[in-house]
Parts: structure tokens; sequence; C-alpha cells
């Protein structure tokens, strides 16, 4: 049997379990497992001195070597962030490549449907975690409910990537075990979901005031607040008239009451440059854009918010040493640089600290004209640094994915997301033996 050549492009955080799973596979599937980033030095400590695994120094830009790379193999996995991820798939379809990432379909990914299937190709997408998992575990429970004849009226999903409780050392409730410019990022636009059969939107600047209340046994209450587009996921779970149906995000309790601050001061905002930043303490910064008065910047900001000095927010914001005279780095940045400079700082996962991954679906649904209720809840840890619940989460179902591709135990062409059932049933079933299993609860 030929080797098989496997060209994974992004050895970011969240590509170390993806590059482990198919470094161990490749010893009895005779493999080739080619790891190429932007820093070598990243490559190769994924690659790990692994012998069918081989690191390249990888310009995303360099049309020729993307070319060239891209040739060698028969399976590409893109894990670039999801607006690099274009010019890979145009080269997949062209040299007739199959092609997987965990990141959303975009309009011109899906545009690229007709021709993958003449190409006879697979561009598999959002086979992460979130968009993923969730797709994958939602579907298992929605084509049972039909199958059993059941109308179902009422869907919520949330998901949220956490630290561990051992490992909750700070105010926040959170540190990083992802992009943390998506962090401070998150939310911005409108959510849009469907509550009763009636249309909601919620804007940026009131997300994180209208949250809800998330139990999960064991490990008590979440904060969930909306994200931007739930109801395009209507059709794409085949639910298309269902009244209610809302995906949020989840944060620990006071998390998103505190992040509020930040919103409702700008300093998420990446749309302008603050001029000679890095001259700046934190408490300038602040100083600058909150009203005028001769109160203290504490009282200040408290008041701005309409809180008392001893609030919880408040209490968290000063945590941050955002009252102090610490010093900005970031040159010229744009707020939401300067702030994303500091939490780096401050929300840093620890060598020894883990990660915790916290998935619910709720569910509710009329069968014999009775109602029913599903809660079925996914609570993964993360081991270390490097093989972080995220990482496991984000990197297995895409590995799971490859290897199916590459045994031909997949029989799909074109852009295809992880809602079908060849898909998903296999991928959930060998997540259970990493620990990734959700818990249903039915009443």
């Amino acid at each position: 049997m030929s080797a098989k050549n496997i060209l994974i492009i992004g050895a970011g955080r969240s590509s170390s379990s993806l590059i482990k799973y198919l470094l161990d596979e490749s010893v009895k599937n005779n493999w080739q497992v080619t790891v190429g980033d932007m820093s070598l030095k990243t490559a190769q400590q994924k690659v790990n001195n692994h012998p069918n695994g081989k690191a390249v120094l990888f310009d995303i830009n360099d049309e020729s070597q993307r070319n060239a790379e891209i040739s060698k193999a028969d399976i590409v996995v893109s894990m670039l962030p999801a607006f690099m991820h274009m010019s890979v798939a145009n080269d997949c379809v062209k040299l007739k490549k199959n092609l997987v990432t965990a990141s959303y379909v975009s309009k011109e990914m899906a545009a690229l449907d007709s021709e993958a299937k003449k190409a006879g190709v697979i561009l598999l997408n959002e086979i992460g975690l979130d968009p993923g998992i969730d797709h994958m575990s939602a579907m298992q429970i929605i084509d049972k409910l039909k199958a059993e004849g059941a109308d179902i009226t009422s869907f919520k999903s949330y998901c949220g990537g956490l630290v561990a409780p051992e490992s909750n050392d700070n105010p926040w409730g959170y540190k990083f075990s992802w992009n943390p410019r998506n962090v401070i990022l998150a939310g911005q636009g409108t959510a849009m979901y469907i509550e009763n059969g009636k249309y909601k939107y919620i804007p940026y600047n009131r997300l994180f005031t209208q949250t809800e209340t998330i139990q999960v046994d064991g490990y008590g209450n979440f904060d969930g607040y909306a994200n931007r587009d739930s109801l395009s996921y209507r059709s794409a779970y085949g639910l298309e008239n269902i009244p209610t149906m809302l995906r949020g995000t989840l944060r620990m309790p006071g998390y998103c009451s505190a992040w509020n601050v930040f919103v409702k001061l700008g300093w998420t905002d990446d749309s302008y440059k603050i001029e000679n930043s890095h001259k700046m303490t934190y408490a300038q910064l602040l100083d600058a854009f909150l009203p005028e008065s001769n109160h203290s910047l504490k009282k200040r900001l408290a008041d701005f918010m309409q809180l008392p000095e001893d609030a919880d927010e408040i209490k968290k914001i000063e945590w941050l040493e955002i009252f102090t005279d610490k010093k900005i780095k970031t040159e010229n940045g744009t707020p939401a640089q300067i702030l994303q400079e500091l939490l780096e700082e401050k929300w840093l996962l620890k060598k020894d600290d883990k990660d915790m991954i916290v998935m619910q679906h709720l569910f509710e649904y009329v069968l014999n004209g009775n109602k029913h209720y599903i809660t079925s809840s996914l609570v993964a840890k993360g081991e270390d640094q490097i093989y972080t619940a995220m990482a496991k989460t984000v990197g297995l179902p895409a590995a799971i994915a490859v290897k199916m591709i590459l045994l031909n135990q997949l029989d799909l062409k074109g852009v295809k997301i992880p809602t079908e059932k060849t898909i998903y049933e296999p991928v959930l079933e060998e997540l259970k033996s990493f620990g990734i299993n959700f818990i249903e609860k039915h009443c």
C-alpha cells in the first residue's frame, strides 16, 4: 500500500491533538504527515520528532509553495484563521485534493460546492467543537426524535471554553485556551434568534446584559449569552418551522456583566488606533475614556456604569490593575489590542492549569400529545497547556474525519458540514474513547 500524505497548515493552539492523533494513526496506516506553519519551531514542536512527521516553514501567501505542498498531499487540513481558508480551498479544488477545516462555511466556500463535486473532492468544514461537535450531537438527537414522530418545539444550544474548577484562581473565572483576539471581539454585531415564533434581536451594546442561567449537573450555574446568528441553523438542522431556536456562549457567573464594562467603555473596539499608546499607563487610558470628575478613577468608572464602587464588576476590573500605573506596551494599538495585551498576561493558562469545555443542548418536544424535555451535557477537561480540552474538542473531530476520508469510509463530495449521519455517528462514537461524551437527561 503506497503512503498517503496529509498536509496540515497551521500549528497553533488548537492543532496539537489533531496532529498527535494523525501521527499516532500514521504508523498502522502508512501515512506521512507534513505540518506547515509560519513558525518552523512551532511546527517542529508539534511533530515532536515523529518518524512519519515533517515540519516545514510555510507561508500561506506564497502561491508556488502552497501549490507545491498541496500537490503532494492526498488531503489537506487547514487550521488557519477562517479568513485564510479560501486560497487553500481554491487550490484544493483545482488540484483535486480533499480539504478539512473546523471553521464556519463562508459564502465563498459555499460557492465552491459544484466545482468541488466536479473535481470529485470533499471540502468538509465546521468539523471542530463549535461549530462541529455541537452540530453532530444535536443532529443525533434531532434525527432520533424525528424518527419517533416527535414535534421539536424548542432547541437551545450553549458552549463555552472555560477554565477547569481546580485551576480557577481568578475572579473572572476565565483563562485563554484559544485565540485571545476572538475572545476580545466576541459577540460584535447583532444576535438574532427566534423565541415562541417571534424573531428577537440583541445589538452588541446590550448583548452581555441579556443572559440566561444555564445549570450543568456537578458544575453549577453558568451565564449564557446569545451568539450572532441562530436563525440560519434552522435549515441546517432541518428545523425550518421550529418556534424557538437559540445558540449561545457560556461563561462563569458574573463574567458577562463585568465584560459589559469594557463594551460600554469602548475597549473592545478594533477600528481605530490610540496614538502613542505605548507611552501611556492603563490608568491614563481609562481616564481618557471616562467623563471628567474630581473623584477617583474607580469611583468615576462605577458612576459611569451606574454601579456602586464595591460592585463585583468593579472588583473584577480592579483585579486587572487597570486603575494602576501599569504600562501599556502595544504601540499605537487599537483599544481591543491594548485590552488583549493586558488580558493575555492576566488570563494566562499556567503550566499546570487545565481548561474545560462545557456544552449543553436543551430540547423541548411533543410526542403523542405529551410535552417532553431533553438536556444533553458535555464536560471535557484538558490534560495540560498543550493538550487542552479546546485542542481535543476542536482537533479530534477533524482528525477522525481525515482518517475516514483517507480510508474511503466517507463517500461524500462537495462542500459539507457534519450534519449527516454517515459523518456524525462514527465521529461521535470514537470521541467517546477520548472522554468526549454527552450525558442525557429525559423528562
